[in-house]
């Protein structure tokens, strides 16, 4: 089968954060929401649930516990057991669920930035200490952005509790090395730190050299310390529907998980389980299909990037999102306002991501969208613009 990642659709019609945020003119290009109609096998289970007529109260089943554990086998080559899944409506609520279970007020929870802007918001919202360290920059135009092990030690604090990970990363779109990741889990234990891995992007690796490995797939010691977080809402493009899945395979933290959920969090709704469980057990040829696009999608952004002076981006090697530096590109102290205010395509603020000066942009939407864009950007960041 082949599927359709070019037809325009319009997505106005119906509210949506991503395109009724700015006003009509303006091209979205910000919020982690792709512009694709989800798989048709998704869209099929919904539309035969729906059709039944009855939206009581759901129930996870077996079925969907035992999909994920062959999805992860598959995929990862870790494997998982079904009582290891508490699976919760959205992996936002999981971070502020863990600093809650796992942090006790007086302790600190230590983010790396620049990070995915709800981690920077954790610790104030749960009344625990914030602990922040950056990334190490790049070296040099279009390397990489590095764990700074030592950096990260150095903050580390009698307080320090929980650290909140990113893998692969939003928004530099790492895929951190194996022995970057020994060395973190590896810290984690001389330090006796609990982590939480958002793995959410783990589906969307760009660079085919590259493969995902589960930070808690390392070593019986690690997963013993760690709450992976993943979900079908990237990559099917189902974020709507608001399902996910924290792996928890201590048997400890997932009761205190558990029981920090009690009374806050509902359970996951009934069409959120419809669509992860076609998503996982039938989704795959889509997702495939979908990496060739975003490839495509982001060699023209490369090709574009390369145009525009003082702007420089190392390219994501998973997700659908592209950190860009411009620092150096005479657009101020705000470069997401004054491409807003010029050029009316909307990308995210680095300064919400703790980096200042810098900006994201979403190349997760048809490729006439995407072009269509970066022209806009064009006419203002070209040196003939």
């Amino acid at each position: 089968m082949s599927y359709d990642f070019a037809t325009p659709l319009d997505r106005r019609q119906y509210p949506s954060q991503k395109w009724q945020r700015y006003a009509e003119d303006v091209l979205p290009l910000w919020v982690a929401d792709m512009d694709f109609v989800s798989p048709p096998e998704v869209v099929s289970a919904l539309e035969e649930r729906v059709s039944h007529g009855v939206f009581g109260y759901g129930r996870l089943t077996d079925t969907l516990r035992e999909t994920l554990c062959a999805w992860s086998v598959d995929h990862y080559g870790w494997s998982i057991e079904p009582d290891w899944q508490v699976w919760i409506p959205g992996v936002v609520p999981a971070l502020h669920l863990a600093a809650q279970a796992f942090c006790s007020p007086g302790q600190a929870v230590m983010t790396a930035t620049p990070i995915y802007p709800p981690f920077l918001r954790v610790a104030e919202r749960s009344g625990r200490i914030a602990e922040r360290v950056m990334l190490a920059e790049p070296e040099a135009p279009g390397a990489p952005w590095r764990l700074d092990l030592e950096a990260l030690e150095a903050s580390i604090t009698p307080q320090t509790r929980l650290l909140l990970w990113c893998h692969p990363h939003n928004p530099t779109g790492r895929v951190w090395d194996e022995h970057e990741l020994h060395a973190l889990g590896e810290l984690a234990e001389r330090h006796d730190l609990l982590i939480v891995s958002d793995e959410l992007h783990c589906d969307l690796i760009l660079d085919a050299t590259r493969r995902h490995r589960p930070l808690a797939s390392l070593s019986p010691a690690l997963a013993q310390r760690t709450i992976t977080l993943w979900a079908p809402s990237k990559t099917f493009n189902i974020a709507g529907l608001s399902s996910a899945c924290a792996v928890i395979p201590d048997p400890e933290l997932r009761r205190r998980f558990r029981e920090a959920a009690e009374g806050l969090l509902p359970e996951v709704n009934i069409l959120g389980l419809t669509a992860s469980q076609a998503a996982y057990a039938q989704g795959d040829a889509w997702r495939r299909e979908l990496l060739v696009t975003l490839n495509t999608n982001l060699q023209r952004l490369r090709d574009h990037v390369a145009r525009w002076p003082g702007v420089t981006m190392t390219a994501p090697e998973a997700t659908y999102l592209a950190w860009l530096d411009m620092r150096e590109a005479g657009l101020g102290d705000s470069p997401q306002r004054a491409l807003l205010d010029s050029t009316r395509v909307a990308l995210s603020d680095g300064a919400d991501f703790g980096c200042p000066g810098f900006v994201r942009l979403n190349f997760g939407t048809p490729t006439y969208l995407l072009e269509e864009a970066l022209e806009r950007l064009d006419s203002r960041l070209c040196p003939a613009g």
